[in-house]
């Protein structure tokens, strides 16, 4: 009996089609961007969540990176101008202000000219993710710098190879929309002793060793972050303790502070700032937003 003759099995029939309608996922929507200028992507609901306030240090105490803050300042003020602009890799020593120069980049072209900019954070684990986020923001008309903080791959991890592709290798290519700005440890974002173990196991060593590194080639500016000098490190202390209005003797902050350092083994932004916590806390001093 076919179907057409029978209406119980017809029935039938439209009823799973649509359970198989209702599980299947929704088509992916245009993100509102709207709502704010800065969102964190949601990778399992394929959403962005708006982020009312940005955790982010003001562009004004960011010490001892002033090359590395015009750099980064020009390219994000020239792709918020709709201007040609670099993806961005900045790597290198922990807690110089990697990740804050980037959020002090969004906020300062913002500044200048409000709501030119969007920035999207999208964590480490979601990177497999990028395709679907780059869809939703391809016909979006406002531009889009999206963010992952301490970007890296381990043995094996194959998430690089489709990051590769986003960034320029893909038959669509970047949506001149979008740009990414990543922060890592490493300069190749590949432990070195990976590019080291395919150098020594591969059958043609340098094809394998190309293969790890050339991800980092897709990005256009390479900003490296080095060790701070004592010099540098207590010229963040200095202002610090002015923009948050502490009141101490200089030459007993200098001396804290180096034994705050002394005591960390390391000089850096990050070891700057937990200092000023603590010596805020200590003279009973709120420190500004």
């Amino acid at each position: 009996m076919s179907a057409e003759n029978s209406p119980d099995l017809t029935a039938q029939l439209r009823r799973i089609a649509d359970a198989l309608e209702r599980l299947a996922p929704p088509a992916p929507e245009g993100a509102a961007l709207n709502a704010a200028d800065a969102f964190v992507w949601q990778a399992d609901s394929a959403a962005l969540q708006p982020v009312s306030r940005v955790s982010r240090v003001d562009m004004s105490l960011l010490q001892g990176v002033d090359r590395l803050r015009d750099i980064l300042l020009e390219n994000t003020r020239r792709f918020a101008k709709g201007l040609p602009a670099n993806n961005a890799l900045l790597w290198g020593a922990r807690g110089m202000g990697k990740s804050s120069l980037v959020k002090a980049a969004h906020a300062a072209v913002n500044e200048e000219n409000p709501s030119s900019l969007v920035l999207i954070e999208i964590h480490r684990e979601d990177i497999e993710t990028l395709p679907r986020l780059m869809v939703q923001l391809r016909d979006q008309p406002r531009r889009v710098v999206i963010f992952c903080d301490d970007l890296s791959f381990d043995h094996d991890d194959t998430d690089y190879k489709s990051l590769k592709a986003v960034l320029e290798g893909g038959i669509e290519g970047r949506p001149e929309n979008v740009l990414f700005y990543a922060t890592s440890n490493r300069r190749h974002l590949m432990p070195r002793d990976m590019v080291d173990n395919e150098r020594s196991t591969a059958i043609n060593p340098s094809e394998a060793v190309e293969e790890k590194v050339s991800l980092s080639d897709r990005f256009g500016l390479w900003l490296g972050f080095h060790n701070c000098s004592q010099a540098d490190y207590l010229e963040m202390i200095d202002g610090y303790a002015r923009y948050h209005g502490l009141k101490i003797d200089t030459e007993e902050l200098h001396a804290q502070a180096i034994e705050w350092a002394a005591t960390r083994g390391a000089r850096s932004g990050r070891v700057a700032w937990q200092f000023i916590q603590d010596l805020a806390g200590r003279l009973g001093t709120p420190l500004r937003d």
